[in-house]
């Protein structure tokens, strides 16, 4: 029997499943929010590509970047905090303490940001100096830029309150959805008054700022019910003790992502940071998945482990970690096979970017065959340690990117991202086991060879076979191969819990008549 089978491992299995189909449902509804989103954020990148050239591309990149990250530092540990804090009083049935707790949340993360943002439009030439902005494209960019901070933090703590609860749905609406389209509404609208490098920013900005109002909306509707209780003595202090590690591990986590790309700000043209920055936004998309399902498993995290429920955190941590890998091999293949076409979308001049791709790849492929590791770490409170490892890779980042990219280019920086993504991911790993007690990997993950060698052979083979145009190329490898991976994995790859639980399902179906 697997380490990691839903109706076997602890208490009822009625009680398991629904933990699965709780989580899974919370990750279906997020599923037409990935597809737009990475849509839209494709879309908008092209244009901005497109439109205004490698160059324009690269700054607009490194700028909006800069705030989404440094949106994890003004938000000062909040929407985490928050989130842990909502799936804790509401698994306890407190509801009174969590209006109280959210609402003084939202002042800090509203007070830092709209400080960090006021510096950055006083102190704008030194800002901008960090990312070797050219003058060209310096007037106005850092306000267009500030203006993102409140909003960010302001949606984060609402939409992390409502999954405290474990509502998904409202972060599908409007940060899957809404903000990546809203962007490009605001984009478009501002351009027909100045096709520029600003305007683009400054519509990443206002979309965030617009999002924000029905955030704040949703949670109300949520909460308006619940009396407020007063905080009890010690939490304001309790709430700054898990904060104040997780505000600068929240910067740190983020800046893995990007410090490569800042790094090779100073060592390559703007039309080489464009390329390496399509390069990372087309390596990334392997994380839509990951991160969807990691905000869902989130609060069963905090509210299990309070519990010491650890068995049953354990199973679901397995099966869900498989789970992601399984659904994002297909990518990882199209990817690894025909990256080349991948970066085409953005222009002819981008497909240089196919050596830094593929080890951009590498990289990501350990970030999601390692799970909600991360999330993990953060939500049994270990927000200490989390700074220690976050602090670490940063400093194992950017050394390496120093080193590097002033000697091999963007493929030195990609070099650098991939390494200390792999070393963190196992460092968080390391923790987890120790300090929780749980382990992402069972025997199961052996069934994923033999489907992930048909899949990869069968989308070789189209790729080696079409030569009419590199979309058409994508889009048969793309499809016939991942029809390959599927049928193989259903053949045998799944395991025996969820063999059973297909056949009982098509049972099910079969007797209501929905199946021939």
């Amino acid at each position: 029997m697997s380490d990691s089978d839903p109706t076997k491992r602890v208490g009822p299995a009625g009680k398991d499943l629904g933990d699965y189909r709780s989580i899974l449902s919370g990750t279906s509804q997020n599923i037409a929010g990935l597809a737009i989103a990475g849509v839209a954020q494709f879309v908008a990148n092209v244009l901005i590509s497109r439109t205004l050239g490698e160059s324009s591309f690269g700054v607009v990149t490194v700028l909006t970047q800069a705030m989404f990250v440094l949106s994890f530092a003004t938000r000062f540990g909040m929407d985490m905090a928050v989130l842990r804090d909502v799936a804790i009083d509401a698994g306890e049935s407190r509801y009174g303490r969590i209006r109280m707790h959210v609402g003084r949340a939202t002042w800090i993360a509203l007070g830092v940001s709209s400080g960090i943002a006021l510096l950055m439009v006083v102190f704008s030439g030194a800002f901008l100096d960090l990312f070797s902005v050219n003058e060209e494209f310096r007037p106005g960019m850092a306000a267009a830029a500030a203006v993102a901070l409140p909003g960010l933090a302001l949606t984060n703590v609402w939409l992390s309150a409502t999954r405290g609860l474990k509502i998904m749905r409202y972060t599908l609406y409007l940060f899957w959805a809404g903000q990546p389209i809203l962007w490009i509404v605001f984009m478009l609208g501002l351009w027909l008054f100045e096709q520029s490098a600003r305007m683009a920013v400054l519509a990443y900005s206002l979309s965030w700022l617009v999002v924000a109002l029905p955030s704040w909306w949703f949670w109300r509707k949520e909460s308006r019910g619940w009396e407020r209780e007063p905080l009890q003595r010690g939490a304001m202090a309790a709430l700054l003790r898990y904060a104040g590690p997780r505000a600068p591990a929240a910067l740190f986590t983020q800046l893995l992502f990007w410090t490569d790309l800042f790094v090779l700000t100073r060592y390559a043209s703007q039309a080489e940071i464009g390329v390496y920055s399509a390069a990372l936004r087309s390596g990334q998309v392997l994380l839509l998945l990951l991160t969807s399902v990691a905000l869902m498993f989130s609060p069963f995290v905090a509210d299990l482990h309070n519990r010491g429920e650890t068995q049953r955190l354990d199973g679901l941590y397995k099966t869900l970690t498989r789970w992601t890998l399984v659904a994002t091999m297909p990518v990882f293949l199209l990817l690894a096979i025909a990256p080349s076409g991948v970066l085409e979308i953005f222009g002819a001049e981008f497909a240089g970017g196919e050596t830094a791709l593929l080890i951009l790849i590498l990289g990501q492929f350990i970030n999601v065959a390692t799970g909600s590791v991360g999330f993990v770490l953060i939500m049994v409170g270990r927000t200490g340690w989390d700074l220690v490892v976050q602090g670490g890779s940063l400093a194992m980042n950017l050394g390496l990117a120093f080193w590097l990219a002033p000697r091999y280019g963007m493929e030195g920086a990609a070099i650098a991202n991939a390494a200390t993504f792999a070393a963190s991911k196992w460092w968080r790993l390391a923790l987890v086991r120790r300090y929780v007690g749980i382990w992402p990997y069972d025997r199961q993950y052996l069934r994923l060879v033999g489907p992930t060698v048909i899949g990869g052979a069968v989308m070789w083979f189209v790729h080696w076979v079409v030569t009419t145009g590199f979309l058409v190329d994508l889009i048969l490898t793309g499809l016939v191969g991942t029809a390959a991976f599927a049928l193989a994995y259903l053949a045998f790859g799944l395991a025996p819990a969820e063999r059973r639980e297909l056949a009982a399902l098509m049972a099910r179906l079969r007797s209501r008549g929905e199946l021939g």
